[in-house]
């Protein structure tokens, strides 16, 4: 599996499709050191090894694994833009490794407030994960409570997802805490998003039959920035 994920990567780097390249050789790179670890057979230790060598001596392989914790990609997207559905921005780093993903965001709330569909967009990025190629079998999220009335609704609604995600085999974990102020999203093979506006950076459809209701690749953005780092070049969280 690590060395077809290499071949892939490979592939991706001849094609200039460098993003999704490195986190090919990432994934590869982790894989083959964990057969390392777990096989017995020096023979095959000193091959893998050897092989292992040779990839890292690869620009985008440098880049990702000796960049003394600078590696860092921003996008940053427009007032009023378009083409940054969940599946555009979070595509690429959701391989077939990715079990685990952890959202930290205050904001997951009803729908009641005038200018938030962070409860409809949490939903809508949980169907991304459920789409896969990822196989997520946990979600972590870590968000606040709503103020006043809308607590019970919001409690409502993410007891749906929950209850909803359980038929597709995956857990919910949901906790509340009155100081989460980052946004974040990470995944367990180690890549993390940090977007300043948290999930909902789509603006308000203008109506209901309007263009972009359902297709968010359509659907208008607030600006915001988009920020993705590895944590083998972040503090460990």
């Amino acid at each position: 599996a690590g060395a077809e994920t290499v071949k892939r990567a490979v592939e991706l780097d001849l094609a200039s499709r460098f993003q999704e390249s490195l986190v090919c050789y990432q994934e590869g790179i982790d894989l083959l050191l964990q057969v390392v670890k777990a096989t017995k057979d020096e023979a095959k230790k000193h091959r893998y090894r050897q092989k292992i060598s040779e990839w890292l001596t690869l620009d985008l392989c440098h880049d990702l694994f000796f960049s003394d914790g600078k590696y860092h990609k921003q996008i940053r997207i427009e007032e009023n833009s378009t083409g940054f559905s969940y599946e555009k921005l979070f595509q690429e780093y959701l391989t077939e490794i990715v079990s685990e993903v952890w959202v930290e965001d205050p904001y997951i709330r009803h729908v009641h407030q005038a200018s938030r569909y962070s409860l409809y967009n949490f939903l809508r990025f949980c169907e991304m994960l459920v789409k896969g190629p990822c196989k997520v079998k946990t979600i972590h999220l870590l968000t606040s409570y709503d103020e006043g009335s809308g607590r019970s609704q919001q409690i409502n609604g993410l007891d749906e997802i929950q209850q909803s995600l359980k038929n597709y085999g995956v857990t919910l974990n949901i906790a509340f805490s009155s100081s989460i102020h980052d946004r974040e999203i990470r995944f367990n093979n180690g890549w993390m998003i940090k977007i300043g506006r948290g999930l909902d950076y789509f603006k308000k459809p203008q109506g209901r039959f309007s263009i972009g209701y359902c297709d968010f690749d359509l659907r208008p953005c607030h600006e915001t920035t988009v920020d993705v780092f590895h944590t083998k070049h972040t503090k460990k969280m």
